[in-house]
């Protein structure tokens, strides 16, 4: 029953959502606003946790080799002096230190000498340096207590046949005689074990403690900053050095390591994956928050645009449902200045004009019936007329008059080019046949007292020019330009890149400057004043209207000097299909 009505619920809602402009809008808002706020998120999340987990991970490895750096330091400086005693006492000069007290003038200047030597050798950091024997004496500072030196774990550990150096670790200053300076502090020792058969000091040991209260402090400090578990181990695998607090190692922890090359102890820093990550997971719960709230916010803001968005949607839609039923007084409100305003503020004048519109078609309708009814009566047939021209031509050749007879038939091939109007741009060949034509009507009228030159490539005349142009051109040349059809004409069509340029002169009697100005600053539609602009002024709008405002005609000419027009047009040939 749920899920049938979960099923019924979903229907809806999808129906509704694919219907509702609202909700369609709503969706588009969070898709826009989501998919870029979570992939910044992500993206801003993933760079971030990856700058931190490196800095992090390189600033472990920083500390575990200054940690590093400052222990060698402290065991090189330890081994230098445990050098410098021990070649001091291979040297056979120095065979009067003995393993008891010493009792002869000689024994008494060496142990000075001797230890006069250690006191040479200490440094700030150095706790102690002595020297003792297997009698259990010993040479240095007098404040060691060596039956107390059993109480460090690594002294023990050493036999009477060890050799070589022993590092003894960290321990507190506990072996010291009766209350020291240095009591009860934290100190590094090695322990290096004479081995010298041939010499008085042979199975000896050679003991330097320095204050080790610095590096336990430096580790303390290591582990309060990266939280990390600290470990130092010597090649035996005994711990050294050890953190306090409870650690269990897991295979996922995060370790930093080094290898110290002055005794081979071993430092390891282990930290657990959780505690490297953490800085990384709380961005990650940072964004998350932010991104939740964001969409939260986004989705708000969208829904209240939305639902005023379509509000006024709505509002249109409505009175457009009254006006599609007839009311075409109704009127929506316009609110604001926007796309929407512009909207009902055209809705509001579009009615205004179907109002307006249907009183006028219901006047055009009656005029209309009546200018069919008129165009019924003054209707020419084109076939008619031929057909009528035909009989005439061929009554004037059976009579002999065949001036006639050319006259009609010139006549009959210019009607039928200005006549046929299936095509509005035709060949610049068959637009000077017609010329020709022309020409021949005027010769015929006026005799052979005018001159025409034409050049023009055969190339050039298949590109197209709008019918009936240079018709209107030549007749103003005879009606105004000449004085009896006397004169010369020229005409000449060149190539201009991608424009054809065509260039029609006469020597007739010119323009006035007055009616020249008129000619070529007339506004598209305005009739010329006067004679002899109105054919040029209608063949200027055919190559404007076909072609575009920046061609057209440009007119020269000087009273008395004759006439020049330029006509500049692009060039466009016919489809193979006849399509201009």
């Amino acid at each position: 029953m749920f899920i049938r009505l979960g099923k019924q619920l979903y229907q809806r809602f999808s129906v509704h959502s694919y219907r509702s402009i609202r909700a369609k809008l709503l969706f588009c808002f969070l898709i826009v606003t989501i998919i870029p706020l979570l992939s910044l998120g992500a993206l801003n999340y993933y760079q971030s946790a990856k700058v931190i987990n490196s800095q992090f991970g390189k600033y472990g490895e920083n500390t575990v080799a200054q940690l590093d750096q400052q222990i060698s330091s402290s065991l090189n400086r330890m081994n230098q002096t445990t050098g410098t005693i021990y070649s001091y006492l291979l040297d056979p000069a120095r065979a009067g230190l003995g393993n008891q007290v010493p009792s002869t003038y000689q024994e008494i200047m060496d142990k000075d000498d001797f230890e006069a030597l250690l006191k040479s050798l200490k440094t700030d950091k150095t706790t102690g340096i002595y020297l003792i024997t297997r009698s259990g004496y010993y040479y240095g500072e007098n404040n060691l207590d060596v039956s107390k030196l059993d109480s460090i774990p690594a002294w023990r550990f050493m036999t009477s046949v060890s050799k070589g150096a022993h590092w003894l670790g960290f321990y507190p200053m506990n072996h010291g005689m009766g209350d020291t300076e240095h009591q009860g502090e934290p100190v590094l020792g090695l322990a290096v074990r004479i081995n010298n058969p041939k010499g008085a000091q042979h199975g000896s040991t050679i003991l330097i403690e320095e204050n080790a209260e610095g590096l336990l402090r430096m580790f303390h400090m290591f582990e309060g900053d990266t939280k990390a578990h600290l470990t130092i181990k010597d090649p035996a695998g005994l711990t050294i050095y050890e953190t306090k607090a409870a650690f269990t190692p897991n295979s996922s922890d995060v370790i930093w390591n080094r290898t110290l090359a002055a005794n081979g102890w071993k430092i390891e820093a282990r930290l657990p994956a959780q505690a490297f990550y953490l800085s990384s997971n709380l961005i990650r719960s940072n964004t998350v928050v932010v991104a939740v709230v964001s969409c939260l916010l986004a989705f708000g803001l969208a829904y209240i645009f939305s639902s005023r968005f379509t509000a006024r949607i709505r509002r249109l839609k409505d009175a457009m449902q009254k006006v599609s039923f007839g009311k075409l007084h109704t009127r929506t409100l316009v609110e604001g200045k926007d796309e929407l305003g512009s909207l009902d503020t055209s809705f509001n004048r579009m009615v205004s004009g179907i109002q307006s519109l249907i009183h006028e078609v219901e006047i055009s309708e009656r005029l209309k019936k009546e200018a069919e009814l008129k165009a019924f009566h003054y209707q020419i047939n084109p076939h008619l007329l031929f057909n009528t021209l035909n009989s005439i031509q061929w009554k004037a050749r059976l009579q002999g008059a065949e001036d006639i007879r050319q006259m009609i038939y010139h006549l009959t091939m210019v009607l039928e080019g200005n006549l046929d109007i299936s095509q509005e741009l035709i060949p610049l060949g068959r637009e000077l046949r017609m010329i020709e034509h022309f020409l021949k009507i005027q010769e015929v009228r006026y005799g052979p007292v005018f001159t025409y030159e034409q050049v023009c490539s055969e190339d050039l005349k298949p590109y197209l020019i709008p019918r009936m142009t240079l018709q209107p051109l030549f007749e103003n040349i005879f009606f105004h330009g000449f004085e009896d059809g006397q004169g010369t004409i020229r005409l000449r069509v060149e190539e201009e890149g991608e424009r054809l340029v065509l260039t029609l002169s006469d020597d007739g009697a010119g323009i006035t400057e007055e009616k020249l100005k008129q000619l070529n600053t007339q506004r598209p539609k305005e009739q010329p004043k006067g004679r002899g602009g109105l054919g040029v002024q209608n063949a200027n709008q055919k190559f404007k209207l076909h072609f575009g405002l920046q061609y057209g005609l440009t007119v020269y000419s000087s009273k008395g000097e004759g006439t020049t027009i330029i006509i500049r047009w692009p060039k466009k040939e016919e489809h193979p299909h006849g399509d201009n």
